[in-house]
């Protein structure tokens, strides 16, 4: 814009007064703003399917995949925290204490033994103990939803064998 009234002061000799000063103005603010986009450099199209990179070549759709989780996905698994949630509740209250603040608050074990004050190996144990009674609840809740909801056991295979659980234990409750 200042360029543009700039140009027109300069040039203000060169009104001949045929149109309104209004007019003049306005063609040379378009004119300024037309030779600002001739300046810019050029957009650069790239295909979606084509490999770029030289050292780990791939493809451009790769980055612009979303990651997050489908707001189905999200139902499901907000369904599968309140279902354990409510197991959870069920627990004797020290086993409750020890799951809460290791599984679901993700502290660490010695982290978890130094709030409840007692031996690391005493967390380990009380661990153990409150994931397999939840795993028996849970096993039993998946029976019941397995008609409505078919990935309702893939969730809970998922949930303990993605670290509240470890796969060979899973078995042994399962």
């Amino acid at each position: 814009m200042q360029e543009a009234l700039l140009a027109a002061y300069k040039h203000i000799n060169q009104f001949r007064g045929q149109s309104q000063i209004s007019t003049w103005l306005t063609t040379i603010v378009r004119n300024c703003a037309l030779m600002q986009l001739r300046k810019r450099p050029r957009q650069i199209h790239y295909p979606l399917d084509e490999p770029f990179g030289e050292e780990q070549p791939r493809f451009l759709w790769e980055g612009l995949v979303d990651g997050r989780p489908s707001p189905e996905d999200q139902f499901r698994n907000s369904e599968f925290t309140a279902c354990l949630r409510k197991c959870a509740t069920r627990l004797l209250p020290t086993l409750r204490r020890t799951f809460q603040l290791r599984v679901m608050d993700g502290l660490s074990i010695f982290e978890t033994a130094r709030i409840l004050g007692v031996p690391h190996g005493t967390v380990k144990a009380q661990l153990t103990r409150a994931r397999a009674q939840i795993a028996q609840r849970m096993r039993r809740i998946s029976y019941t939803h397995r008609a409505s909801n078919p990935e309702f056991d893939k969730l809970l295979q998922n949930i303990w064998g993605g670290g509240l659980i470890e796969e060979d234990e899973w078995r042994r409750y399962g």
